[in-house]
């Protein structure tokens, strides 16, 4: 139960920051995640952005977003998903905030690469990239996870 708890709780943030929040019943957090997620969202242009993405247009995507708001979108998405974790019973898992955090940083990578980097001549975006960046971060951040549960020793006390 609680491996669904904490999955459950990862799927609802990232539907939307904050909604993670409100089924563990942290309503206050929730709902300064749902205020962050609109102030941001609107100011970068975000939805404006995802529009031409889907159709492949990244470069349109690009153009349209204020890249001085969305630099804070990755941060704040991750952070809310592992607050969320955390929340739902995560608190017990040892640096589960690694790859939570490596994915964060890697997102922010990829929005400020997203005018760069194209496959087969397109350009991925401001939307694609980062997800892509996001993915590849948290599995990193796992790798590194792995590695310093291996090396360091179990405290019995904490």
């Amino acid at each position: 139960m609680g491996r669904e708890r904490k999955t459950e709780a990862i799927f609802w943030s990232i539907a939307f920051p904050g909604f993670g929040q409100f089924l563990n019943k942290k309503y206050g957090k929730g709902l300064v995640f749902i205020i962050l997620e609109i102030i941001v969202n609107v100011q970068a242009r975000l939805n404006a952005a995802i529009i031409p993405s889907f159709y492949g247009q990244g470069h349109v995507a690009n153009e349209i977003v204020n890249y001085q708001w969305i630099m804070f979108y990755p941060c704040i998405y991750l952070f809310s998903m592992w607050d969320a974790y955390r929340d739902a019973g995560g608190k017990d898992v040892r640096y589960a905030a690694i790859p939570f955090a490596i994915s964060a940083y890697c997102g922010t990578v990829g929005v400020i690469y997203s005018h760069s980097v194209s496959i087969s001549g397109h350009i991925l975006g401001v939307i694609w990239l980062p997800i892509l960046f996001h993915i590849g971060g948290y599995l990193i951040g796992i790798v590194v996870r792995a590695i310093i549960l291996k090396v360091s020793p179990v405290d019995p006390q904490t």
